[in-house]
């Protein structure tokens, strides 16, 4: 009796394990991609009956799956669910600390979708070398008051003067992405700050000021390149509230292999220029503001 009640315990207690690194992979024959729809590195329309995938991570997970030898496969996620899907229990970000949820059955191998690295992150998965570049900026309507602030030629101080100027104003924040409010400190700024009440992709930030619903929102490199070329003259970047961000591709932490292989992959494509291409076909304008960033080896985490 006792030996099945510890058995018991152990069943609804014990997060699950799951050894599936690059050998168990390509013995299978399949790359399991999770990703969740995001700016141009995730994206997803319905083509008649079927839903096509497309985007940045989606054709680097793919070409990184004939690098390994096998197919390709993807494994839609939300920003809530992508870390259970990936390491088998749930993990939230709240009050400034990493809460893991119940065991779930594990569903891919790799997680990719610009995921932007954080601490806490980093507690769940471990991450490729760098590959793309971020930071959040704070955006208004073109016609609000709050004007750009003026470089100053240190990131800290324009930082600072942004956190300034949010005082007393409406900012549309996102929890559990890169557009956390906690992330930044920003309840301390004594912003009015926004959490939408029914679940917004990070596209619909900029759709959601221009409907007034906030006088601001956070957005982060990659979606502000893609809402300053959908509408350019309707809305405006204030300044800077993060530091330089780096993104990554999350594996778990019992598969160093496929890790591994993924970095000499990104290794590979960046020596060769068919990174570059890549990132030219997503994301054109991210040219203009890090030169040199691609034209650098992968930096190393």
């Amino acid at each position: 009796m006792q030996k099945s009640i510890l058995i018991l315990l152990c069943t609804l207690f014990a997060i699950p394990a799951f050894a599936r690194d690059l050998a168990d992979i390509q013995a299978e024959g399949v790359l399991r991609h999770i990703g969740v729809p995001y700016a141009n590195f995730v994206t997803q329309y319905s083509e008649g009956n079927k839903v096509i995938n497309s985007g940045l991570d989606i054709e680097l997970m793919q070409n990184f799956a004939r690098y390994i030898g096998v197919r390709y496969q993807f494994v839609p996620a939300t920003w809530s669910t992508v870390f259970g899907k990936l390491t088998g229990r749930s993990a939230l970000f709240e009050n400034n600390q990493v809460v893991y949820g119940a065991a779930q059955p594990i569903e891919g191998d790799v997680m990719a979708h610009g995921v932007t690295v954080f601490d806490w992150r980093s507690q769940i998965v471990d991450f490729s070398d760098y590959y793309f570049p971020s930071a959040v900026w704070l955006i208004a309507r073109a016609e609000s008051p709050i004007k750009p602030i003026n470089p100053s030629g240190s990131m800290v101080k324009d930082i600072i003067e942004v956190k300034r100027l949010m005082r007393g104003l409406d900012v549309l924040a996102m929890s559990q992405s890169c557009l956390d409010p906690h992330l930044y400190n920003l309840y301390e700024t004594g912003a009015n700050i926004i959490l939408p009440t029914k679940q917004l992709q990070l596209n619909e930030m900029v759709p959601a000021i221009l409907n007034n619903e906030a006088q601001t929102t956070l957005l982060d490199v990659a979606d502000s390149l893609i809402a300053l070329e959908k509408w350019s003259n309707e809305i405006k970047v204030i300044g800077p509230i993060s530091e330089d961000q780096q993104m990554a591709v999350g594996f778990r932490k019992d598969s160093p292999h496929l890790r591994q292989a993924f970095n000499e992959y990104l290794r590979k494509i960046k020596q060769d220029g068919s990174f570059n291409q890549l990132v030219t076909k997503y994301y054109p304008s991210i040219f203009h503001y890090y030169q040199d960033y691609f034209t650098q080896p992968p930096i190393t985490h």
